[in-house]
């Protein structure tokens, strides 16, 4: 699936990356459920990898429900 309901708007896979980062990404993978649950509201996380820049790759994942979000970057 590649777009998904977050926070009560449809978004595509790039938009969510943004939502996540904080600023526009390059590319984009398909949204895909996480298996976990938001450790602040309980609600279901979504995750997405993108890259933000052309030497990286970041999985990042977002709360479906509530402004959580959270990567895999060091």
């Amino acid at each position: 699936m590649s777009n998904r309901v977050v926070q009560g708007r449809m978004v595509t896979p790039e938009r969510l990356a943004e939502l996540i980062e904080g600023e526009s990404v390059l590319e984009a993978e398909s949204i895909e459920d996480a298996d976990r649950e938001c450790p602040d509201c309980g609600g279901d996380v979504v995750r997405v990898g993108y890259m933000p820049s052309v030497t990286a790759f970041v999985t990042g994942y977002k709360c479906q429900e509530c402004d959580w979000s959270e990567t895999d970057a060091e």
